[in-house]
């Protein structure tokens, strides 16, 4: 099942087309698992602040999945890997279903825990797109396009949970979980229909820079920070949102339609996300999506009602979009073909280790500090971030000036 190279622009077009179908099936998944998690947890687990442990595993699975899934990418070609992390997908959603029917919290855990490794491979599909189109200039255009996916996944996952959440009225939310393992395994066909170039020969190989001189480099420290705190962030706070929002005496129902607002808003932008890149440049439109995400935070702060829970939620996806894209697109200039698959699986470790940190504290964090406090304290680190981004921007002309 190897993987072909991708040098003619109709089967470029072929392979982000296809990308675009798995992201919007497989980026269906965390919806479910995000919106349900804690819902799921308060209901099998006698601690309360254990109620987001299975989203917070999520995480930890796909924090650790990247490593190994992309030492697969590299040994047998990003489609075997795929096909394998589809796989993962319809069997961690056939065990978390198995854990709710059995009233069993540890079960649904490994459920949740099992998908990361889907959740890392669909995590990598924007890397796939930048390796499909080949010419450096057009990146960002072929990552934002892939994101698109992202926008059908924003309604089919919300309305999976809506839909199916009692199907199964002995074992509430079993349902999405089977339904969750059945979208996995719609995802295989297209996946095994994707001829994406093969990994760099090792002779091209043996040229790559220590990946910890990489990791060293401005370039990396500003993209990996920015990925890291755009998707951290995001994350944490779409945790929290749904058991905050049923805590201040929202209904299920609206807590999932505040999520599928919020995923909407986080890929919706990717029509034109790569065409503001161009125009405006990387580091420009990154900057924008952390402005943004502070804004998510200052209107949570006004009020607990729909409208600033969803505002909050709306405005904080589409910060997440242009400042995670924009991180991805700063990215690629830190490696060489020879040295993707190494520097991209280092970011994502980062960007989903981190997820997974702060979502294991998200739910103590809310139960002692509360939503207005986690939403007061994210705004030190978008600042950071900011002042990092503008050191780059000063710094890359000076160097320009010195030529």
């Amino acid at each position: 099942m190897a993987d072909t190279p991708a040098h003619d622009p109709a089967l470029e077009r072929r392979n982000l087309t296809l990308l675009v179908a798995t992201q919007s099936l497989g980026g269906a998944s965390p919806p479910i698992i995000i919106s349900l998690g804690g819902l799921v947890g308060q209901m099998l687990s006698s601690t309360p602040t254990a109620s987001t442990l299975p989203v917070s595993l999520y995480q930890l699975g796909l924090a650790l999945s990247t490593l190994p899934a992309a030492w697969l990418m590299h040994r047998i070609g990003r489609r075997s890997a795929y096909v394998l992390g589809a796989l993962m997908g319809v069997l961690s959603g056939l065990v978390a279903a198995w854990g709710i029917s059995r009233s069993d919290f540890v079960l649904f855990c490994l459920g949740t825990t099992l998908a990361g490794f889907y959740g890392a491979c669909v995590q990598s599909y924007r890397f796939a797109a930048t390796d499909a189109v080949g010419d450096p200039t057009r990146h960002a255009s072929a990552i934002s396009r892939v994101m698109v996916g992202g926008l059908i996944a924003a309604i089919i996952g919300p309305q999976v949970v809506i839909w199916t959440r009692d199907a199964l009225p002995a074992t509430p939310f079993a349902g999405s979980f089977y339904s969750q393992a059945a979208l996995a395994l719609l995802a295989l066909p297209l996946i095994l229909a994707l001829r994406l170039p093969p990994p760099p020969p090792k002779a091209h190989a043996q040229g790559a820079r220590p990946l910890g001189e990489i990791a060293r480099t401005p370039q990396f420290v500003v993209a990996a920070l920015a990925g890291v705190v755009s998707y951290g962030l995001m994350a944490f706070l779409m945790t929290a949102a749904p058991m905050a929002m049923v805590g201040h005496g929202h209904g299920v129902g609206e807590a999932a339609l505040g999520i599928q607002w919020h995923v909407l808003a986080m890929f919706a932008p990717s029509f034109f996300t790569g065409s503001l890149i161009a125009r405006f440049g990387k580091r420009s439109v990154t900057a924008l999506g952390l402005v943004l995400i502070a804004a998510s935070g200052a209107l949570a702060l006004t009020g607990m009602g729909l409208i600033p829970f969803w505002g909050a939620l709306i405005l904080l996806g589409v910060g997440w979009n242009f400042g995670f894209i924009g991180a991805t697109a700063l990215l690629t200039e830190c490696y060489r073909p020879s040295e993707r698959a190494k520097v991209q699986a280092l970011n994502d470790f980062l960007v989903f280790g981190t997820v997974a940190v702060a979502s294991f504290g998200s739910g103590q964090l809310l139960h002692t500090i509360g939503w207005r406090g986690i939403n007061a304290g994210m705004l030190p680190l978008v600042a950071l971030v900011l002042s990092l981004l503008a050191w780059g921007a000063l710094r890359q002309r000076r160097l320009a000036a010195d030529r």
